[in-house]
């Protein structure tokens, strides 16, 4: 298949697309700060240490030229800049964008759901034609649409596929929403409250999903932007009785109408209009088939989560999650909630 490169290889999404391409027949170079290796790969797989800032560093490493770039990892124009102008260099690229870059066609984003009104209201489901916040760099949102932007407008001289997926999950993720359920039934944890009676819909993707998407855009050279998520997305709900399953656990949930309580009722899920993403296109273009559910990837995701809970405080173990969502085990506020006859 050629030459591959893949930036961001030792996190969540790069280590089951390295262990995809190889198996494909790509000559792979995984690429990561820390330059590790990953169990599951391939002993061919080659691996470097590379800094994604030092544009030196990048240039040396596609030397030559290669086939294909996999970037995991670039979050603003820059970054496609950095690409664009190794086009002569490199073959063809994909490049991991988001569906927060979705706007609902009334100046609502993710970037505006903690404003008053400022709940957007996408169409069920969301095409890839949908209109985007404006590019920029005042959020992770505008900045990704500043790289889809200027990564298009070189497509003449670097075929790219953009991808967009929405609540990744998987092993090795910084921001790992099953922690929610997972640490509750640790810490023994029976009742849960939920908000909009449990019925959030937030599109879920798989990493193993995205890097099936990724070996099938390899093969297939191209300009194009597609969305890049799971089947029909579960429930928060469905999600917390999942998880209940693998630990085999048995909970109580307490279903809300409405909005949370402040923290109480409150999950990385918990979105009052739903998020859900049309994926006819990627397999239309390239014949995409999920490779795994979200169930039946859950319990290597809850395996990992107990082992790094075993070690390590939520907060120092999760750092970007503990910064998004700071109130996520606010079992007092809970409790108190309870005893005042809430539920």
């Amino acid at each position: 298949m050629g030459r591959a490169v893949v930036i961001g290889a030792g996190g969540q999404i790069g280590r089951p697309t390295v262990q995809a391409l190889a198996r494909d027949g790509w000559e792979v170079t995984a690429v990561s700060r820390g330059g590790g290796r990953d169990e599951d790969w391939p002993g061919e797989v080659r691996t470097r240490r590379l800094d994604r800032e030092d544009d030196a560093a990048l240039g040396a490493l596609i030397g030559d030229g290669c086939d294909l770039v996999v970037d995991l990892v670039a979050y603003e124009a820059r970054h496609a800049r950095q690409l664009t102008g190794l086009a002569g260099r490199i073959g063809a690229a994909v490049v991991v964008s988001s569906v927060s870059v979705y706007e609902d066609g009334e100046g609502r984003g993710f970037d505006t759901m903690g404003e008053p009104d400022g709940l957007p209201r996408y169409p069920v489901p969301i095409g890839e034609d949908q209109v985007t916040v404006p590019p920029g760099d005042t959020s992770y949102s505008t900045g990704k649409v500043a790289l889809e932007r200027e990564l298009l407008t070189a497509a003449d001289r670097l075929p790219v596929t953009v991808l967009r997926p929405g609540a990744i999950h998987g092993p090795y993720s910084p921001l790992p929403r099953e922690l929610y359920f997972v640490k509750r039934n640790l810490d023994g944890r029976r009742r849960r409250v939920l908000a909009f009676r449990g019925e959030s819909l937030f599109h879920t993707s798989a990493a193993r999903n995205i890097a099936e998407l990724i070996r099938l855009a390899a093969a297939r050279p191209g300009s194009r932007v597609l969305n890049a998520c799971d089947p029909l997305p579960p429930a928060v709900s469905e999600i917390g009785a999942t998880v209940d399953a693998v630990m085999g656990v048995e909970t109580e949930t307490v279903l809300l109408d409405g909005p949370a309580q402040e923290s109480v009722g409150s999950s990385p899920w918990s979105v009052e209009l739903p998020v859900v993403c049309d994926m006819s296109a990627a397999e239309r273009e390239l014949g995409y088939r999920p490779v795994v559910s979200y169930p039946e990837s859950l319990p290597g995701t809850v395996e990992w989560l107990v082992r790094r809970l075993s070690r390590q405080d939520w907060r120092e173990a999760f750092p970007t999650l503990a910064r998004t969502y700071p109130d996520l085990f606010d079992y007092a506020a809970e409790d108190a909630w309870f005893a005042a006859g809430q539920a």
